[in-house]
Protein backbone atom coordinates (compact mmCIF):
# COMPACT_ATOMS: atom_id res chain seq x y z
CA UNK A 1 0.00 0.00 0.00
CA UNK A 2 1.28 3.59 -1.07
CA UNK A 3 0.00 6.68 0.96
CA UNK A 4 0.31 9.91 -0.11
CA UNK A 5 0.17 12.91 2.24
CA UNK A 6 0.16 16.59 3.01
CA UNK A 7 -0.14 17.81 -0.53
CA UNK A 8 -2.87 19.92 -1.66
CA UNK A 9 -4.67 17.19 -4.20
CA UNK A 10 -6.63 18.18 -7.02
CA UNK A 11 -9.24 15.59 -7.46
CA UNK A 12 -10.97 17.11 -10.49
CA UNK A 13 -14.66 16.15 -8.95
CA UNK A 14 -14.80 19.59 -7.83
CA UNK A 15 -13.31 18.91 -4.37
CA UNK A 16 -9.60 20.45 -3.23
CA UNK A 17 -8.20 18.91 -0.23
CA UNK A 18 -5.39 20.91 1.33
CA UNK A 19 -2.66 19.17 3.32
CA UNK A 20 -5.11 15.65 1.65
CA UNK A 21 -4.20 11.94 2.11
CA UNK A 22 -4.65 9.61 -0.93
CA UNK A 23 -4.62 5.86 -0.14
CA UNK A 24 -3.14 3.27 -3.20
CA UNK A 25 -3.88 -0.56 -3.04
CA UNK A 26 -3.28 -3.27 -5.72
CA UNK A 27 -3.10 -0.47 -8.41
CA UNK A 28 -6.46 1.11 -7.46
CA UNK A 29 -7.26 4.52 -5.49
CA UNK A 30 -8.52 3.26 -2.32
CA UNK A 31 -9.34 6.78 -0.66
CA UNK A 32 -9.02 10.13 -0.73
CA UNK A 33 -9.51 13.36 1.29
CA UNK A 34 -8.35 14.75 4.72
CA UNK A 35 -8.11 13.27 8.10
CA UNK A 36 -8.01 9.68 6.85
CA UNK A 37 -6.01 7.25 9.00
CA UNK A 38 -2.86 5.63 7.23
CA UNK A 39 -2.70 1.86 7.66
CA UNK A 40 0.67 0.82 9.54
CA UNK A 41 1.82 -1.12 6.40
CA UNK A 42 1.92 1.64 3.89
CA UNK A 43 4.80 3.15 2.31
CA UNK A 44 4.35 7.02 2.98
CA UNK A 45 4.97 10.03 0.45
CA UNK A 46 4.74 13.07 1.73
CA UNK A 47 4.44 15.63 -1.01
CA UNK A 48 4.01 18.51 1.95
CA UNK A 49 4.23 21.96 -0.21
CA UNK A 50 3.25 19.92 -3.57
CA UNK A 51 0.80 19.36 -5.92
CA UNK A 52 -1.29 15.95 -6.54
CA UNK A 53 -2.73 15.73 -9.85
CA UNK A 54 -4.78 12.51 -11.68
CA UNK A 55 -1.94 11.84 -14.72
CA UNK A 56 -2.41 13.83 -17.57
CA UNK A 57 -4.95 12.55 -20.62
CA UNK A 58 -3.59 13.22 -24.07
CA UNK A 59 -6.47 13.20 -26.17
CA UNK A 60 -5.28 13.19 -29.88
CA UNK A 61 -1.84 11.99 -30.34
CA UNK A 62 0.29 9.78 -32.45
CA UNK A 63 2.73 8.31 -30.18
CA UNK A 64 4.69 5.02 -31.03
CA UNK A 65 3.30 5.44 -34.46
CA UNK A 66 5.34 8.24 -35.83
CA UNK A 67 8.17 7.83 -33.79
CA UNK A 68 11.17 9.80 -32.38
CA UNK A 69 14.53 9.84 -33.96
CA UNK A 70 14.10 7.60 -36.30
CA UNK A 71 13.51 9.49 -39.02
CA UNK A 72 10.85 7.62 -42.24
CA UNK A 73 11.29 4.14 -40.51
CA UNK A 74 9.45 5.12 -37.71
CA UNK A 75 6.54 6.85 -39.51
CA UNK A 76 3.36 4.49 -39.61
CA UNK A 77 0.60 6.42 -39.26
CA UNK A 78 -0.92 6.56 -42.98
CA UNK A 79 -1.46 4.10 -45.34
CA UNK A 80 -1.27 5.95 -48.73
CA UNK A 81 -2.17 3.37 -50.97
CA UNK A 82 -5.64 3.44 -50.59
CA UNK A 83 -8.53 6.12 -49.11
CA UNK A 84 -10.82 4.00 -47.03
CA UNK A 85 -9.28 1.49 -45.04
CA UNK A 86 -10.94 1.01 -42.01
CA UNK A 87 -9.60 -2.14 -41.87
CA UNK A 88 -6.45 -1.11 -39.98
CA UNK A 89 -5.87 -1.10 -36.41
CA UNK A 90 -2.94 1.67 -34.78
CA UNK A 91 -2.33 -1.33 -32.19
CA UNK A 92 -0.73 -2.70 -34.94
CA UNK A 93 1.79 -0.29 -35.55
CA UNK A 94 2.47 1.05 -31.99
CA UNK A 95 6.18 0.82 -30.55
CA UNK A 96 6.16 0.68 -26.75
CA UNK A 97 10.00 1.52 -27.21
CA UNK A 98 9.12 4.92 -28.87
CA UNK A 99 11.08 7.36 -26.87
CA UNK A 100 7.85 9.70 -26.33
CA UNK A 101 6.87 7.68 -23.89
CA UNK A 102 8.98 8.22 -21.58
CA UNK A 103 8.97 12.28 -22.26
CA UNK A 104 5.22 11.51 -21.84
CA UNK A 105 5.95 9.87 -18.14
CA UNK A 106 8.69 12.22 -16.91
CA UNK A 107 6.08 14.99 -18.36
CA UNK A 108 3.05 13.84 -16.13
CA UNK A 109 1.19 12.62 -19.14
CA UNK A 110 -0.01 8.71 -18.25
CA UNK A 111 -2.62 7.84 -20.85
CA UNK A 112 -3.30 8.76 -24.81
CA UNK A 113 -5.25 8.32 -27.08
CA UNK A 114 -3.05 7.43 -30.58
CA UNK A 115 -4.27 6.93 -34.12
CA UNK A 116 -3.78 7.06 -37.31
CA UNK A 117 -2.97 10.00 -39.23
CA UNK A 118 -4.85 12.34 -41.86
CA UNK A 119 -4.09 11.03 -45.39
CA UNK A 120 -6.69 9.33 -45.40
CA UNK A 121 -10.75 9.71 -46.35
CA UNK A 122 -11.19 6.41 -43.65
CA UNK A 123 -7.55 6.27 -41.57
CA UNK A 124 -8.50 3.26 -39.34
CA UNK A 125 -8.94 2.39 -35.55
CA UNK A 126 -7.56 3.98 -32.76
CA UNK A 127 -6.73 2.85 -29.13
CA UNK A 128 -6.07 4.68 -25.85
CA UNK A 129 -3.26 3.10 -23.89
CA UNK A 130 -0.95 4.19 -20.92
CA UNK A 131 2.16 5.34 -20.99
CA UNK A 132 4.61 3.12 -19.34
CA UNK A 133 4.95 -0.14 -20.08
CA UNK A 134 7.15 -2.96 -22.84
CA UNK A 135 3.82 -4.54 -24.24
CA UNK A 136 1.34 -2.50 -26.52
CA UNK A 137 -1.00 -5.57 -25.34
CA UNK A 138 -1.19 -4.72 -21.29
CA UNK A 139 -0.91 -1.32 -21.73
CA UNK A 140 -3.99 -0.71 -23.80
CA UNK A 141 -7.28 1.41 -21.76
CA UNK A 142 -9.27 0.64 -24.87
CA UNK A 143 -8.90 -0.94 -28.06
CA UNK A 144 -10.82 0.77 -30.36
CA UNK A 145 -11.20 3.58 -29.17
CA UNK A 146 -12.76 5.26 -32.36
CA UNK A 147 -12.46 5.38 -36.21
CA UNK A 148 -10.39 7.93 -37.62
CA UNK A 149 -11.97 10.16 -40.89
CA UNK A 150 -10.48 13.13 -42.16
CA UNK A 151 -11.64 16.09 -43.90
CA UNK A 152 -10.35 19.10 -45.36
CA UNK A 153 -7.00 19.42 -47.50
CA UNK A 154 -4.80 16.27 -46.64
CA UNK A 155 -7.31 13.99 -48.11
CA UNK A 156 -7.67 15.18 -51.65
CA UNK A 157 -3.77 16.47 -51.70
CA UNK A 158 -2.49 13.25 -50.66
CA UNK A 159 -4.97 11.47 -53.65
CA UNK A 160 -5.37 14.24 -55.58
CA UNK A 161 -1.81 14.06 -56.46
CA UNK A 162 -2.07 10.39 -57.17
CA UNK A 163 -4.92 11.39 -59.46
CA UNK A 164 -7.26 9.29 -57.58
CA UNK A 165 -10.74 10.17 -55.29
CA UNK A 166 -10.86 12.33 -53.53
CA UNK A 167 -9.18 15.25 -55.31
CA UNK A 168 -11.64 17.40 -53.96
CA UNK A 169 -13.85 18.21 -50.27
CA UNK A 170 -17.12 17.04 -52.58
CA UNK A 171 -14.80 13.53 -53.25
CA UNK A 172 -13.74 13.15 -49.50
CA UNK A 173 -17.61 13.44 -48.85
CA UNK A 174 -18.77 10.73 -51.26
CA UNK A 175 -16.12 8.65 -50.40
CA UNK A 176 -17.24 8.78 -46.79
CA UNK A 177 -21.20 8.41 -47.89
CA UNK A 178 -20.11 5.63 -50.08
CA UNK A 179 -18.29 3.10 -47.58
CA UNK A 180 -21.15 3.89 -44.70
CA UNK A 181 -24.13 3.25 -47.31
CA UNK A 182 -22.06 -0.19 -48.29
CA UNK A 183 -21.42 -0.79 -44.50
CA UNK A 184 -25.59 -0.62 -44.22
CA UNK A 185 -26.01 -3.23 -47.27
CA UNK A 186 -23.49 -5.62 -45.94
CA UNK A 187 -25.23 -4.92 -42.09
CA UNK A 188 -28.84 -6.04 -43.76
CA UNK A 189 -27.07 -9.43 -45.69
CA UNK A 190 -25.38 -10.54 -42.52
CA UNK A 191 -28.69 -10.14 -40.44
CA UNK A 192 -30.71 -11.33 -43.28
CA UNK A 193 -27.68 -14.56 -42.85
CA UNK A 194 -28.15 -15.24 -39.24
CA UNK A 195 -32.00 -16.01 -40.00
CA UNK A 196 -31.58 -17.79 -42.75
CA UNK A 197 -29.06 -20.69 -42.77
CA UNK A 198 -28.93 -20.86 -46.55
CA UNK A 199 -27.89 -17.28 -46.49
CA UNK A 200 -24.14 -17.47 -47.29
CA UNK A 201 -22.07 -14.01 -45.28
CA UNK A 202 -18.54 -13.44 -46.29
CA UNK A 203 -16.81 -11.48 -43.34
CA UNK A 204 -15.20 -8.18 -44.61
CA UNK A 205 -13.47 -6.71 -41.43
CA UNK A 206 -13.49 -3.59 -42.67
CA UNK A 207 -17.04 -3.33 -43.24
CA UNK A 208 -17.72 -4.99 -39.60
CA UNK A 209 -15.81 -2.00 -38.48
CA UNK A 210 -18.14 0.52 -39.96
CA UNK A 211 -21.00 -1.41 -38.57
CA UNK A 212 -19.73 -0.98 -34.96
CA UNK A 213 -19.97 2.53 -36.08
CA UNK A 214 -23.33 2.70 -37.67
CA UNK A 215 -24.67 0.90 -34.45
CA UNK A 216 -22.77 3.31 -31.92
CA UNK A 217 -20.27 0.98 -30.83
CA UNK A 218 -17.39 3.02 -32.21
CA UNK A 219 -17.43 7.12 -32.60
CA UNK A 220 -16.26 9.05 -35.58
CA UNK A 221 -12.97 10.63 -34.78
CA UNK A 222 -13.07 13.36 -37.73
CA UNK A 223 -10.57 15.13 -38.38
CA UNK A 224 -11.18 18.85 -39.13
CA UNK A 225 -10.10 22.22 -39.20
CA UNK A 226 -12.04 24.68 -40.72
CA UNK A 227 -15.44 25.29 -40.33
CA UNK A 228 -17.03 24.58 -43.23
CA UNK A 229 -15.48 21.02 -42.86
CA UNK A 230 -16.48 20.36 -39.44
CA UNK A 231 -20.12 21.03 -40.35
CA UNK A 232 -19.75 18.41 -43.08
CA UNK A 233 -18.77 15.74 -40.53
CA UNK A 234 -21.16 16.75 -38.78
CA UNK A 235 -24.22 16.66 -41.23
CA UNK A 236 -22.71 13.32 -42.65
CA UNK A 237 -22.82 11.81 -38.83
CA UNK A 238 -25.92 13.20 -38.69
CA UNK A 239 -27.30 12.08 -41.86
CA UNK A 240 -26.45 8.44 -40.40
CA UNK A 241 -27.09 8.58 -36.89
CA UNK A 242 -23.75 8.55 -35.51
CA UNK A 243 -21.61 9.37 -32.43
CA UNK A 244 -18.81 12.01 -33.42
CA UNK A 245 -16.06 13.92 -31.85
CA UNK A 246 -14.14 17.00 -33.73
CA UNK A 247 -10.96 16.52 -33.70
CA UNK A 248 -8.66 20.07 -34.25
CA UNK A 249 -11.67 22.32 -34.28
CA UNK A 250 -9.39 24.97 -35.19
CA UNK A 251 -12.19 26.88 -36.31
CA UNK A 252 -14.51 25.87 -33.57
CA UNK A 253 -15.02 29.17 -32.00
CA UNK A 254 -16.61 30.67 -35.17
CA UNK A 255 -19.14 28.21 -35.05
CA UNK A 256 -19.10 27.93 -31.04
CA UNK A 257 -22.89 27.99 -30.51
CA UNK A 258 -23.92 25.81 -33.34
CA UNK A 259 -21.50 23.16 -31.77
CA UNK A 260 -22.65 23.71 -28.19
CA UNK A 261 -26.82 23.67 -29.31
CA UNK A 262 -25.48 20.10 -31.22
CA UNK A 263 -24.01 18.57 -28.23
CA UNK A 264 -20.69 17.81 -29.92
CA UNK A 265 -17.60 17.48 -28.20
CA UNK A 266 -14.22 18.92 -29.17
CA UNK A 267 -10.46 18.07 -28.59
CA UNK A 268 -8.63 21.02 -29.65
CA UNK A 269 -4.93 21.75 -31.23
CA UNK A 270 -2.18 21.15 -31.93
CA UNK A 271 -2.28 25.31 -30.93
CA UNK A 272 1.35 25.59 -30.27
CA UNK A 273 2.28 25.09 -34.40
CA UNK A 274 2.93 27.30 -37.09
CA UNK A 275 -0.22 27.94 -39.67
CA UNK A 276 1.73 25.62 -42.43
CA UNK A 277 -1.75 25.46 -44.42
CA UNK A 278 -4.43 27.10 -45.49
CA UNK A 279 -7.19 25.86 -43.63
CA UNK A 280 -5.27 26.96 -40.29
CA UNK A 281 -5.04 30.63 -40.99
CA UNK A 282 -7.72 31.00 -38.09
CA UNK A 283 -5.39 28.99 -35.79
CA UNK A 284 -5.33 30.26 -31.97
CA UNK A 285 -5.32 29.41 -28.20
CA UNK A 286 -8.73 31.31 -27.97
CA UNK A 287 -10.54 28.29 -29.52
CA UNK A 288 -10.94 26.29 -26.64
CA UNK A 289 -11.62 28.82 -23.74
CA UNK A 290 -14.33 30.01 -26.29
CA UNK A 291 -15.73 26.65 -26.90
CA UNK A 292 -15.35 26.12 -23.10
CA UNK A 293 -17.93 29.28 -22.40
CA UNK A 294 -19.84 28.05 -24.64
CA UNK A 295 -20.88 24.53 -23.16
CA UNK A 296 -19.04 22.65 -25.39
CA UNK A 297 -16.88 19.85 -23.83
CA UNK A 298 -13.26 20.27 -25.00
CA UNK A 299 -10.26 18.51 -24.51
CA UNK A 300 -6.75 19.59 -25.50
CA UNK A 301 -4.06 17.93 -27.37
CA UNK A 302 -0.76 18.10 -28.45
CA UNK A 303 -0.94 16.30 -32.08
CA UNK A 304 1.84 14.65 -31.09
CA UNK A 305 5.21 14.19 -32.72
CA UNK A 306 3.42 18.15 -34.12
CA UNK A 307 4.19 19.07 -30.54
CA UNK A 308 5.88 17.13 -28.13
CA UNK A 309 3.54 15.21 -25.86
CA UNK A 310 5.53 16.26 -22.57
CA UNK A 311 4.47 19.91 -23.49
CA UNK A 312 0.77 19.24 -22.72
CA UNK A 313 0.12 21.03 -19.89
CA UNK A 314 2.10 24.16 -21.38
CA UNK A 315 -1.08 23.94 -24.37
CA UNK A 316 -3.49 23.91 -21.27
CA UNK A 317 -1.39 26.75 -19.99
CA UNK A 318 -1.10 28.94 -22.88
CA UNK A 319 -4.78 28.28 -22.95
CA UNK A 320 -5.58 30.05 -19.73
CA UNK A 321 -3.47 32.92 -20.99
CA UNK A 322 -6.35 33.54 -24.32
CA UNK A 323 -8.66 33.13 -21.53
CA UNK A 324 -9.53 30.31 -21.19
CA UNK A 325 -10.70 29.11 -16.91
CA UNK A 326 -8.07 27.60 -15.24
CA UNK A 327 -10.43 24.73 -14.04
CA UNK A 328 -11.47 24.08 -17.58
CA UNK A 329 -8.04 23.99 -19.15
CA UNK A 330 -7.05 21.53 -16.04
CA UNK A 331 -10.22 19.72 -17.01
CA UNK A 332 -9.46 19.42 -20.51
CA UNK A 333 -6.42 17.36 -19.64
CA UNK A 334 -7.62 15.44 -17.19
CA UNK A 335 -11.68 14.51 -16.54
CA UNK A 336 -12.77 15.97 -20.17
CA UNK A 337 -10.29 13.81 -22.30
CA UNK A 338 -11.33 10.80 -20.18
CA UNK A 339 -14.73 11.25 -20.72
CA UNK A 340 -14.48 12.44 -24.70
CA UNK A 341 -12.62 8.96 -25.06
CA UNK A 342 -14.98 7.07 -22.71
CA UNK A 343 -12.49 5.98 -19.94
CA UNK A 344 -13.68 8.20 -17.57
CA UNK A 345 -14.59 5.28 -15.34
CA UNK A 346 -10.83 4.38 -14.77
CA UNK A 347 -8.46 7.78 -15.06
CA UNK A 348 -9.10 11.26 -15.37
CA UNK A 349 -10.14 12.37 -11.70
CA UNK A 350 -8.89 11.14 -8.35
CA UNK A 351 -11.70 8.85 -6.97
CA UNK A 352 -11.99 5.66 -5.29
CA UNK A 353 -11.56 2.53 -7.27
CA UNK A 354 -10.00 4.43 -10.46
CA UNK A 355 -6.66 3.60 -11.80
CA UNK A 356 -3.93 5.09 -9.38
CA UNK A 357 -2.48 7.19 -11.93
CA UNK A 358 -0.97 10.17 -9.77
CA UNK A 359 1.27 12.71 -10.38
CA UNK A 360 2.73 15.24 -7.39
CA UNK A 361 4.32 18.33 -9.06
CA UNK A 362 6.61 20.33 -6.93
CA UNK A 363 4.57 23.58 -8.14
CA UNK A 364 1.08 24.28 -9.93
CA UNK A 365 1.39 21.58 -13.52
CA UNK A 366 0.09 25.08 -15.22
CA UNK A 367 3.25 27.24 -13.80
CA UNK A 368 5.79 27.01 -17.24
CA UNK A 369 8.46 26.65 -14.18
CA UNK A 370 6.76 23.18 -12.74
CA UNK A 371 8.09 19.85 -13.08
CA UNK A 372 6.70 16.46 -11.43
CA UNK A 373 8.77 15.01 -9.01
CA UNK A 374 6.81 11.70 -8.78
CA UNK A 375 5.03 9.89 -11.53
CA UNK A 376 2.42 6.83 -10.63
CA UNK A 377 0.84 4.76 -13.12
CA UNK A 378 -1.56 1.91 -12.25
CA UNK A 379 -0.39 2.19 -8.84
CA UNK A 380 3.22 1.81 -9.63
CA UNK A 381 5.67 4.29 -9.27
CA UNK A 382 7.35 4.93 -12.67
CA UNK A 383 8.84 8.13 -12.18
CA UNK A 384 10.89 10.02 -9.27
CA UNK A 385 12.94 13.17 -10.05
CA UNK A 386 15.96 13.73 -8.56
CA UNK A 387 15.26 17.03 -7.85
CA UNK A 388 13.13 18.46 -5.36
Amino acid sequence: MLAITNGKIYTMTGKVFDKGTLLIKEGKILEVGQEIAIPQDAKVVDAGGKYVFPGFIDAHSHIGIFEEAVGEIGEEGNEWTEPVTPQLRAIDAINPGDKAFEDAVMGGITCVFTGPGSANVIGGQSVVMKTYGKIIDHMVVKEPAGLKVAFGENPKRVYGDQKKMPATRMGTAALLRDALVEAQNYKAKREKSLKDPDEIHERDLGMDVLCDVLDKKLPLRAHAHRADDIMTAIRIAKEFDLDIVIEHCTEGHLIADELAELGISAVVGPSLSNRSKVELKNLSFITPGVLAQKGVKVAIMTDHPVIPIQYLPVCAALAVREGMKEEDALAAITINAAEILGISDRVGSLEKGKDADVVIWNGHPLDIKSKPCLVIIDGKIVYESKVA
